[in-house]
């Protein structure tokens, strides 16, 4: 891994320091023990004909049981180092999975608008745990691996400094090979891991769209699609695997010249006599200790080269700019009347392409406004800057007098509730789907807020009742009593400010007729601001906003605007005229 990397993680290995230096200190004894077996080995050898006339056999005995021992303790110590790290690679990767979703969370709604949902879910999972994976069992395999390189080298000095300067020669070029071939992979392994992240946003994407797939009859596109993006994945993942497989066999043949050359001028200094057999065992034994990490190594490197491009792409978002924070001495948003006024508001997704344009209105506190207009003409776009998921590039948006940035954020998003036309549904009970983001709700609460949205007797129907437990986003249940649960929720909420953007399209007349009286009861002691483009739901809306190249077209009672036979009243005849033919 490079440098820079391994100072961005250490924030998230830190907090396991103590533990680490303690597991490093094990991973030293048990390598002192495994190294001390070798030359016992060899003191086992020269045993056997250092007695005149005959052998040794308590030499032989207590060396080998010596080694032996060692070899046993050695093994127990690995173990508990194994499974201690198994404990801090879970831990480290459990604090670097909730920053990266907390970064997320602080993370502004524009991001999410330009980087797949399955990207950054790779990287919450498969990436974090790529990297779970080197910290729990590579790290004692590296570390062990060096502490044994330099070890078993220290001993073949000590055995015979000029044996060993065979490994001057084979050492240096493995050295050199492994540090270029690394420096090729790397990019190779970043491939990797973005293809896969664009593999999962694909899928995550299509499993989602499966009733709108079978419905237009996409299917084989779709395959088509996918086996592109699968390709994509499959032809990263073999140039990056058969780039680092390449280093192992090269590093082996190195590491097999290295012995022979060592078996063959060893083999000569024993005839000498410059080396006892012992010894010349123990000598082969070392280097093929030496040797064999820097083989292990090698065939590691497509793991760590994972390893490092699954911890930037999860640094990366670490790394991402957080939403803005609030102003100094920020107001807390508390009691609003809800007097709403967009003044002069410009705003572009793409500066170069605005959506907004010398936008002013005003929206009195405690009324139903309703904004209307074709496709296109940023009517969602207000509601994204009144939630301040967005700011205005010029122009200013206030609540009571306040700008909106003069609030704090959190503060500001509690006060206003808001149902999408593409409800948001999670994992549990009917009760706590409604209940969700008013803490302490009651079931009495729960069922008034039910009975207010019109959803009351539907949930009664059902086996279960209000604990019949929601899968899949609501699977199983109409898309407009799903819009209907999401009123329920909102009417459950303090909030002063309501926004309902486009939350009768998923509904039928009837339904769309008791949505209507849901907002009558919706909007007492409230400012209603209401998206729409079912026009029949908003005629007794206080004002209407008619949207048309970024600005306010016309303004007005639903009567009044009628009487201008302007835009909105060539919209309302437009759907008044698709429903008489229906």
């Amino acid at each position: 891994m490079k440098r820079s990397l391994l100072r961005r993680m250490a924030r998230f290995l830190r907090p396991y320091g103590p533990k680490l230096v303690f597991l490093i200190a094990l991973m030293v004894a048990s390598n002192l023990l495994a190294l001390m077996a070798p030359m016992l080995s060899g003191w086992a050898v020269d045993a056997v004909g250092t007695k005149a006339g005959g052998v040794d056999f308590a030499g032989v005995l207590r060396n080998g049981g010596g080694m032996l021992a060692c070899y046993a303790c050695s093994s127990i110590l690995n173990y508990l180092i194994a499974s201690r790290l198994i404990k801090v690679g879970q831990g480290v990767s459990h604090d670097l999975r909730k920053a990266a979703f907390d970064r997320m969370s602080e993370l502004p709604v524009e991001y999410f608008d330009t980087h797949p949902a399955g990207d950054l879910i790779s990287r919450i999972c498969y990436d974090v745990d790529t990297v779970n994976a080197t910290i729990s069992s590579d790290f004692l395999q590296l570390s062990t691996s060096a502490l044994t390189v330099v070890g078993s080298f220290l001993m073949l000095l000590f055995i015979s400094p000029k044996l060993t300067c065979v490994f001057f020669v084979t050492v240096p070029l493995s050295a050199v090979l492994t540090r270029f071939q690394m420096k090729r992979v790397h990019p190779l392994f970043r491939l990797r891991s973005k293809e896969l992240g664009a593999l999962n946003g694909f899928a995550e994407e299509r499993v989602g769209r499966q009733r709108a797939i079978r419905t237009y009859g996409v299917e084989e596109a779709d395959l088509n699609q996918f086996e592109a993006y699968n390709d994509a994945a499959s032809r990263a993942y073999y140039e990056a695997d058969r780039a680092s497989a390449s280093l192992g066999p090269s590093v082996n043949f190195i590491n097999n010249v290295s012995l022979a050359a060592i078996s063959m001028f060893g083999a000569l200094m024993y005839l000498n006599g410059a080396l006892t057999l012992g010894s010349l065992s123990s000598f082969v034994l070392y280097s093929r200790k030496f040797s064999g990490p820097i083989r292990e190594a090698a065939n590691l490197l497509s793991e760590l080269q994972a390893s490092a491009a699954a911890a930037e792409r999860v640094l990366d978002l670490l790394d991402e700019t957080p939403e803005a924070g609030d102003v100094p001495n920020a107001a807390p948003a508390e009691d609003l009347r809800g007097d709403i006024t967009f003044d002069h508001v410009d705003f572009g997704y793409d500066p170069a392409r605005p959506v907004l344009r010398d936008f002013t209105a005003h929206v009195p506190a405690g009324s139903l406004a309703a904004v209307v207009g074709p496709t296109g003409a940023g009517k969602t776009t207000l509601v994204s800057l009144l939630l301040r998921f967005y700011e205005p590039q010029g122009g200013s948006i206030t609540i009571d007098g306040v700008p909106v940035g003069q609030y704090s954020r959190d503060g500001l998003r509690r006060r206003l509730a808001l149902v999408l036309q593409d409800t948001w549904l999670f994992g549990g009970t009917i009760a706590e789907n409604i209940a969700y983001g008013t803490e302490g709700a009651t079931r009495e609460q729960i069922v008034e807020a039910a009975k207010a949205a019109r959803i009351h007797r539907f949930i009664t129907s059902l086996p279960e009742g209000y604990d019949t437990v929601l899968t899949d986003e609501g699977a199983g249940i109409s898309k407009g009593q799903r819009q209907l649960l999401a009123i329920a929720r909102c009417l459950l909420t303090d909030a002063d400010i309501v926004i309902l953007d486009e939350a009768t399209s998923n509904v039928d007349t009837e339904t769309e007729g008791e949505i209507s009286l849901a907002l009558e009861h919706l909007r007492r002691g409230r400012t209603c601001f209401v998206i729409a483009h079912r026009l029949a739901t908003i005629r007794n809306a206080d004002r209407i906003l008619v949207l048309d190249q970024g600005g306010v077209a016309e303004w007005g009672a639903h009567e009044e605007l009628l009487a201008k036979d302007g835009i909105y009243a060539k919209l309302y005849a437009a759907q008044w005229s698709d429903f008489t033919e229906i």
